[in-house]
Order: structure tokens, then C-alpha cells, then sequence
């Protein structure tokens, strides 16, 4: 444990020491906050309305916030967090190669299997960070409106699940080349793939079919966007991230039998 906080220590401090840190939760944060703004702006327009058509029949106007607002929103963060992550990921492994570090990682007595957790669970505390400073919007519509508390949490769960799974896919990316822009453009491809896979699910057989649903990682994740935990998209996003880090650390290991 002492070797994968020093090399998460190290990680971390190199994201804030440079530009990259604070890029990505600036670029991430305006994205988000315009879309809630947009969301917002939208769903108080139609609020009116209703207010207006209840007023007008005599009945009593009910409009779920849940749903037409906080829903919207992790969906819209999800999408943002494809195109945000493989800039976390692009670095991690990539620029050991190409400044010739991984050699003395590699012959270090810190194992590869704890500097790649150290490096997974820094990119990870940026990620979380960077979702809940996005998160503020949402937790004011609680002094402002009545929310449900249950799918906020849930869905906040859903997107550390969601973002866990690709930040272990970009890892492995990242131990693929030296090069971070071919980490970055590749993790961002993989990533937009796995999330409309979803789409040509229909043109397939049933048995295909059932694969590709359960392969995209949407599918799992609206479960949580709607309040729903559900223990069989808990098990695939772990089972994403424990697979992504030992397909690194073979890709990893097999560097060090070539040296």
C-alpha cells in the first residue's frame, strides 16, 4: 500500500502541476454548468405552461424534476466525461515510454501491478473531482425544489462506475503507445463506440443482440441515472475495471520480458 501512495502521490501532483488538471475541470465544468443552464431554462418554460393549462382545467399541475432535469444532466456529464477522460488516461503510461522512465519503473522494487494501481486511483480522484464540483448545480435545485435525494445518489454512483471503467480501458491505451495524442484519440474512439454500440442492437439476432445490450455500457448506466442499483451493472462495471487493469498490467508485464 505504501508503494501505490507514493506513485498515486506522485500522479497526482504531476495532473496539478501542469496545466492539465486544471483545463480539463474548467473545460468540464463550463460544458456541464451550460448544458444544466440550457436544461434548466427548459424546464422552467414548461413548468409555466403546465402551471398555466392546471390553472386553467382546475387541476393541480405535477412536473417531475427527477426526471425532465437531474436525468437529463448525467446523461449530458456522461457524454461529456467520453470526451474528457482519455485526456486523464493519455498520460499515464505513455509518457513513461516516451521519456524513458518505464525502464527504471520497471526495475524499481515498486511491482507493476502497484504503480499501475497508483496511477488508476490518480486519474480516478481527478474524475471524482471533477464530478462533483459539477454536481453543486444539481444539489441547489434541493433549496429551490423537491427533489428526489435517492436517484441523485444513484446516479452520482452511476457516473464514479462509469468513469472507473474508462479511465481502466484508457489505461490500457495509454501502455499501448508512447505517443499521448494516438492514447487520447484511441481511448476516445473505444469510448464513443462502447457507447453507441448499443444502436445496432436491433439489425442483430436475438443472441447477438443480447450481447451487444449487455456489452453497452449506456444500458447499464441509465439503470443508475433512474435510481435503479441494480447488482448485474454493478458486477459488469467492476467486472470492466478489474479486467482493463489486468489487461495492463499484461501489457505491462510483457514489456518487461522484451527488455
Amino acid at each position: 500500500m505504501k508503494n501505490i501512495f507514493y506513485i498515486f502521490k506522485r500522479e497526482l501532483g504531476s495532473y496539478f502541476t501542469s496545466p492539465v488538471a486544471y483545463v480539463i475541470l474548467t473545460v468540464f465544468l463550463v460544458l456541464s454548468g451550460w448544458f444544466f443552464y440550457n436544461i434548466l431554462a427548459g424546464f422552467i418554460q414548461y413548468t409555466l405552461q403546465m402551471d398555466q393549462q392546471a390553472a386553467y382545467y382546475g387541476v393541480q399541475s405535477g412536473v417531475n424534476v427527477n426526471m425532465m432535469m437531474i436525468r437529463q444532466q448525467f446523461h449530458n456529464m456522461a457524454i461529456i466525461a467520453v470526451f474528457m477522460i482519455p485526456m486523464i488516461t493519455m498520460r499515464l503510461i505513455a509518457e513513461e515510454k516516451k521519456t524513458g522512465t518505464l525502464e527504471l519503473l520497471m526495475t524499481s522494487p515498486i511491482t507493476p501491478i502497484q504503480w499501475i494501481l497508483g496511477k488508476y486511483f490518480a486519474g480516478f480522484i481527478l474524475y471524482t473531482a471533477m464530478i462533483t464540483l459539477a454536481f453543486v448545480p444539481i444539489f441547489l435545485l434541493f433549496l429551490f425544489g423537491n427533489p428526489e435525494f435517492w436517484p441523485v445518489i444513484s446516479g452520482y454512483i452511476g457516473l464514479l462506475f462509469l468513469g472507473g471503467a474508462f479511465l481502466s480501458c484508457g489505461l490500457l491505451i495509454s501502455s499501448f503507445t508512447e505517443n499521448q495524442i494516438i492514447a487520447a484519440a484511441v481511448s476516445f474512439f473505444i469510448f464513443l463506440l462502447l457507447w453507441v454500440i448499443d444502436w445496432i442492437s436491433s439489425s442483430l439476432s436475438y443472441t447477438w443482440s443480447s450481447v451487444i445490450k449487455y456489452l453497452a455500457i449506456v444500458s447499464h448506466f441509465d439503470d443508475f441515472s433512474k435510481g435503479i442499483i441494480d447488482s448485474k451493472s454493478v458486477i459488469f462495471f467492476l467486472s470492466f475495471i478489474i479486467f482493463g487493469i489486468f489487461l495492463t498490467y499484461r501489457s505491462i508485464d510483457s514489456v518487461r520480458w522484451r527488455m
